[in-house]
């Protein structure tokens, strides 16, 4: 008798709806996966993980109320051997290097091919790693520049080197008082990605709130670091 092989099943979280559904569309018709759920709400798509307990997540970084990388931590902290794959917009080195060390499995851009997504849901669903190659060499440089910084640099500075150039422009505009609105609008992005900046920028500092970050920002003389680079 022939032994039934299930379909892997899979967990689509994106708050951007017209996204969600085109993914889900592309998966239902162009390959071998069941969708058991869909959700734009991190917090939501963490309990569904609890109960349908999906073989492989595909997960939005930048969600409004809580970001991926605190989604994809706390699934796997559930210890129920989920195989997330991170979406995002973004082809920072900096966020490729955070989300597979904190657990994502793949990394893949929304801008990327269809077929290219299906192909890293089956990679990873066979135990494997994916990045695209376009962004494999870029996370490597990252990872090792990031076990080269001075040991004579303080902890403190440390801490501000790891932003990015673009979390640094919010920090410099949080530090001048302005409310994410403002910065949304000189930086021309949404807020919602200014508040994903803002997430990375609590976690990189080590801080809870914008008060502390900008106290660590101005007792670290993040306004010099910021005038010299200018000057550059």
């Amino acid at each position: 008798m022939r032994e039934f092989k299930r379909r892997s099943r899979v967990l689509l979280i994106d708050d951007n709806a017209d996204h969600l559904r085109g993914v889900k569309e592309l998966i239902t018709l162009e390959s071998c996966y069941d969708v058991v759920g869909t959700t734009t709400s991190a917090n939501i798509g963490i309990n569904l993980a609890k109960k349908y307990r999906p073989d492989i997540i595909l997960m939005d970084i930048n969600m409004p109320e809580k970001d991926g990388l605190q989604a994809i931590q706390e699934i796997e902290k559930l210890g129920l051997d989920i195989r997330v794959i991170a979406l995002s917009g973004y082809d920072d080195a900096d966020l490729i290097f955070r989300a597979m060390k904190i657990g994502a499995k793949g990394y893949v851009l929304k801008t990327m091919a269809s077929a290219q997504l299906i192909y890293a849901m089956d990679e990873v669903a066979a135990g494997k790693i994916y990045l695209p190659t376009a962004l494999t060499s870029r996370f490597f440089e990252y990872f090792q520049n990031s076990f080269k910084e001075d040991n004579k640099i303080s902890t403190e500075e440390n801490l501000l080197t790891y932003l990015t150039a673009r979390e640094e422009e919010v920090l410099d505009l949080l530090t001048q008082g302005n409310n994410y609105k403002s910065i949304a609008g000189k930086l021309f992005i949404s807020e919602t990605t200014v508040k994903t900046h803002v997430n990375n920028i609590f976690q990189k500092l080590q801080v809870n709130d914008r008060t502390q970050a900008v106290l660590y920002a101005l007792n670290n003389g993040f306004a010099n670091r910021r005038l010299s680079k200018i000057a550059v």
